[in-house]
């Protein structure tokens, strides 16, 4: 082919805008870090990563009606309602993530170690304490992570969908190994979630490899088209589809792929652990969610009973597990998994229909989450001296905390319930409609299994508000005051859980817009 007759393809740059919004931002961010004053460095950064979020979510909904009427699929770039959907809760989640990071408390210490790359209990690390160093590259790292999330849901392609979960997951294995306080937990979180990430990734790129294999194509469209023509290769689709849900069973802590959950979330710093616990969870079962109506469409069934196995099973360990937990943080891992569960009942009976409940339950438990680790970073040790130190996470030292801090621990208490599924919260509503939906999917053992582990689960979400507001005040505990983006983002968590349980009617029809763009 001759040089001058080759054309650029076209480029939808108006489809791609949120995502470039946020990774230029990142893109940014990291300029600012480089010459930016020390002094205006933090401003710059919380400034450009609210502006990016909002900037994008802004975008989002300008594009919604015209995706309504048209969802288009851009090659390796699929936009239609599932996408923005997906993308607009990301942002969201984000923002209150963003609030949470910058946040410092009236020590004037942050979340984050002075400087990362100081080793642990080392003369370096001593000096930058000493001189209040604190570094603020975290913002455009987490918007890098944020903007791999909107793109996984609206993969079409085996490369860019793999792209995309590194670009999603390399900024959060750096960002949970920079803890301010117990610097060698938070590294040993890292580093086990990294080893875990890169085994796992190598299940999802051999899926992607045995998929190719099947289709000779690199996009996932073209597998579901074949997928009922080729005769004698079933095994070939069977296992390479299998291998693929394992990468992503793993970023939402399904079991048996959880085990790096909970000492992932004690170690990493709290804004880390909420941001990860909540916006990870709702980038992969959207991509779930795709990968699973179009390519699995024909041959669900060859899949159902070990999909079934591991939702059972993820149930019962987030359920029992948690159970025996006397660490917060833990014990919100082990829920954390227990929800995993619930939503794989709602990727199961996945149709166009249940779609919408899906994303709805995780918008409320992403925006629960956000708020409950918002309300963890507050809470901390106090020595015989008044001195405030690190965080409190033991369950034990979390008695009395509603009497020193009636708003926080209240927020607490809301997010809790909405945990537990009690009604007149956001979390009750995604329950209902989400076991609705499984019902209707024909998975009524399932629905069955939830509802008993809710009930069980609701034990330790209970007995901690009995610790908060029925026992004696620990005196090595403090709620400290912030500058106040910790309580902003808390609030805002604590209005939206009220409003979703109490009013969920506008949200509900938006989302039940949502269809897929099926191949």
């Amino acid at each position: 082919m001759n040089v001058e007759t080759l054309q650029a393809p076209p480029i939808d740059w108006w489809a791609l805008s949120p995502v470039i919004v946020v990774l230029g931002a990142g893109v940014l961010g990291v300029l600012v870090e480089a010459f930016a004053s020390r002094k205006m460095r933090r401003t710059a950064q919380i400034l450009l990563s609210i502006i990016a979020v909002l900037s994008a979510l802004v975008l989002i909904v300008s594009r919604w009606t015209t995706v309504l009427k048209a969802p288009a699929s851009l090659g390796e770039y699929v936009e239609d309602p599932l996408t923005l959907a997906s993308q607009a809760i990301l942002l969201v989640i984000g923002f209150l993530s963003i609030l949470v990071f910058a946040d410092r408390s009236e020590l004037g210490d942050g979340y984050f170690a002075n400087q990362p790359a100081d080793a642990p209990g080392s003369s370096n690390e001593d000096q930058s304490i000493a001189a209040n160093y604190q570094r603020t590259e975290m913002f455009p790292l987490m918007l890098f992570s944020l903007g791999g999330m909107m793109v996984f849901p609206a993969a079409d392609s085996f490369i860019t969908l793999f792209v995309a979960l590194e670009v999603m997951s390399l900024p959060l294995y750096i960002l949970a190994a920079s803890a301010r306080r117990r610097r060698q937990l938070s590294h040993e979180a890292a580093l086990k979630y990294f080893i875990l990430g890169a085994f796992s990734s190598g299940f999802f790129l051999m899926g992607l490899a045995f998929l190719y294999g099947y289709s000779g194509s690199l996009y996932f469209s073209r597998v579901s088209r074949l997928a009922p023509v080729v005769p004698g290769m079933d095994w070939l689709l069977v296992a390479g589809v299998f291998m693929v849900m394992v990468g992503l069973l793993f970023k939402v802590g399904a079991a048996p792929f959880h085990a790096w959950t909970p000492d992932v979330y004690q170690g990493s710093p709290t804004p880390v652990t909420g941001f990860m616990a909540a916006a990870v969870k709702i980038a992969a079962f959207a991509a779930m969610i795709r990968i699973y109506l179009t390519v699995t469409n024909q041959f669900r069934w060859d899949l159902l009973v070990i999909f079934m196995v591991v939702a059972v099973l993820t149930m019962l360990v987030g359920t029992f597990a948690g159970l025996v937990q006397t660490d917060v943080k833990r014990l919100l891992a082990y829920s954390s998994i227990a929800h995993a569960g619930f939503i794989l009942i709602g990727i199961i009976a996945a149709d166009k229909a249940t779609t919408a409940s899906v994303l709805f339950y995780a918008l409320a438990y992403g925006i629960a989450t956000v708020g409950a680790f918002g309300v963890i970073a507050l809470v901390r040790h106090a020595d015989a001296n008044a001195n405030i130190t690190g965080e409190a996470t033991e369950l034990k030292h979390w008695a009395g905390v509603g009497r020193k801090s009636p708003l926080v621990a209240g927020s607490m208490l809301l997010f809790l319930l909405s945990f537990a599924g009690i009604p007149l919260t956001s979390g009750f509503v995604g329950k209902l409609f989400l076991f609705s939906a499984g019902i209707g999917g024909g998975q009524l053992a399932l629905v069955i299994i939830a509802l008993v582990c809710s009930a069980i689960t609701a034990f330790y979400y209970f007995r901690l508000v009995v610790l908060m507001f029925f026992e004696k005040p620990n005196e090595g505990t403090v709620v400290v005051k912030s500058e106040g983006y910790t309580y902003i983002a808390v609030l805002i968590a604590a209005a939206l859980t009220i409003v979703l349980g109490i009013l969920p009617g506008p949200v509900l029809e938006v989302l039940s817009n949502v269809v897929v763009l099926l191949p």
